[in-house]
């Protein structure tokens, strides 16, 4: 699928975009890719791995390589100078980040010719010191305007805020952002400070329009409707970038800004799509006009000879662990909607925690599903895939008063998706988005028995069972860190709970 507006005006063919110094034009194109978490083998729809027999396969490192040459040879016989942004999230969702911690991201991204990276809350999932040796193994500009990372020995003077890139008449700044979120949902550590990105965003276009004119592009990974919260509140902003909420973008969003029209795009997850955005600008950096192809990468693409080689090398060390087959499923179970309404898989995985507890209540993140499972056989690869964080099984006894606040704060962010949306076993309700957070929860039950549901006892002490980072608080669930009557986290590992649930179930059929 190809999505795609005509430009207003025409120029002669320049040279690619150089970081500031070099020379340029009043033209560009912003190529750019996000949230593509370690997925560097093909997918299906689902994001799960193409396993054999799959309808369609998209995406793969090699075949985004080829792509992005295309995109920029296409760029180049406009006369447009190209920039290539990844909007963050490179980290985690398969066996390649959980063995190589980031290395094989680097390698490709790399490989790719990225000039400016986002960072996103999961290159924070292993602590600054892996985040650390992916920034000196990618050897691109790694931004975050919105981060202060003075207080941590290993990122100290190693994240820019900006990278401004000039070409002749025209000069663009690009300003990278990452969800304030990090310290709920990922693992920084105690010594990052993650700021306002609106305070930061202005800060930034104060500094890039002191030296003159700019187009100044926020690298976002905040989400889409942060964006556009952020395109509305904060003047000179002229492009974003996203990335976080996993969205296509396409055709473009155009927000009024305070002083002018801002251009938003996001190119969904998972390297299914590449986005080139191609701008006309002004003598005082604004967009005259734009015009996007948004390009499904599918199975017609060759891939990249070389990046398939690079792939291969890492994927070699990982063979043994993926091929092992766990259990078979008769239909795939989807990842798709698991963070904004109750899913087969999240139910799967919830009561497999809820059964090995011994709990009344399985209760699972939707953010901490990662990938959907495949129809036939399961394999170990594949569940890694889909439970990448590495958390264990935690048990925690909850008042009933508290087991609906933490409800309560699952459902907060409805109607839009969110990690924390709750995947239950022995716990049910019907929610109503409409209402204010905080009371969107009605007719709570708990499974007593096989079949026989009553509601919530405010008074009442539940057993439920969790993960650990919902436990400690993740995700917003302060109640299961806070208001615990009692607590363990040593539990197994989810992937091995998930792994029994499959064995079980295949040897019931």
């Amino acid at each position: 699928m190809m999505l795609r507006r005509h430009l207003l005006a025409a120029g002669l063919a320049l040279p690619a975009l150089r970081p500031a110094r070099a020379q340029g034009a009043s033209r560009a194109s912003l190529i750019h890719l996000n949230d593509f978490h370690s997925r560097h083998e093909p997918i299906a729809a689902s994001g799960a791995a193409c396993g054999p027999g799959a309808s369609a396969c998209f995406g793969g490192a090699a075949r985004i390589a080829t792509a992005i040459a295309e995109a920029r040879e296409a760029a180049r016989a406009e006369g447009r100078p190209a920039l290539l942004l990844d909007a963050g999230d490179a980290f985690l969702g398969t066996l390649f980040f959980t063995h190589h911690e980031g290395l094989a991201e680097a390698a490709v991204q790399r490989a790719w010719g990225v000039q400016a990276f986002a960072l996103g809350n999961h290159e924070f999932d292993r602590g600054p010191a892996v985040l650390a040796r992916y920034i000196a193994a990618a050897e691109f500009p790694v931004l975050s305007a919105n981060l202060d990372a003075t207080a941590e020995p290993e990122l100290a003077g190693r994240i820019r805020p900006t990278l401004s890139f000039r070409n002749a008449a025209a000069r663009l700044v690009v300003v990278g952002l990452t969800t304030p979120e990090t310290p709920n949902i990922s693992s920084p550590g105690p010594n990052l400070r993650f700021t306002d990105p609106a305070e930061a965003t202005e800060r930034a276009v104060w500094e890039a329009r002191r030296e003159g004119p700019a187009t100044v592009v926020l690298l976002s990974h905040l989400g889409l409707a942060a964006d556009r919260r952020l395109a509305a509140q904060v003047p000179g902003v002229d492009v974003v970038i996203g990335g976080h909420s996993h969205t296509l973008v396409a055709p473009p969003l155009v927000v009024e800004g305070p002083d002018r029209p801002v251009v938003i795009v996001q190119a969904g997850a998972h390297g299914r799509w590449l986005g080139r955005l191609d701008l006309d600008l002004a003598a005082d950096g604004r967009v005259a006009a734009h015009a996007q192809t948004m390009r499904e990468l599918d199975s017609g693409i060759a891939e990249d000879a070389a990046v398939a080689a690079l792939v291969a090398r890492f994927a070699a060390p990982l063979e043994a662990i993926r091929r092992e087959v766990v259990g078979r499923l008769a239909a795939p179970l989807e990842h798709a909607g698991c963070a904004s309404g109750p899913c087969a898989l999240g139910a799967l995985v919830a009561e497999a925690m809820r059964r090995a507890a011994g709990a009344e209540i399985g209760w699972q993140n939707g953010g901490g599903l990662r990938a959907g499972l495949p129809a036939g056989e399961v394999t170990l690869g594949d569940l890694l895939s889909t439970l990448p964080f590495g958390n264990t099984l935690a048990r925690v006894t909850l008042r009933g008063e508290a087991v609906r606040a933490a409800l309560e704060n699952g459902l907060s962010r409805l109607p839009g998706p969110s990690g924390r949306y709750p995947q239950l076993a022995g716990l049910r309700f019907r929610a109503e988005p409409r209402r204010p957070a905080g009371e969107r929860a009605e007719q709570i039950e708990v499974e007593v028995a096989p079949g026989e549901w009553r509601p919530l006892e405010p008074g009442r002490a539940y057993r439920i069972a969790t993960n650990n980072f919902l436990r400690r608080g993740g995700d917003g669930y302060a109640v299961f860190a806070e208001q615990a009557l009692e607590a363990q986290d040593d539990g197994p590992l989810l992937e091995d709970l998930l792994r029994q649930a499959l064995s079980g179930a295949a040897a019931g059929r």
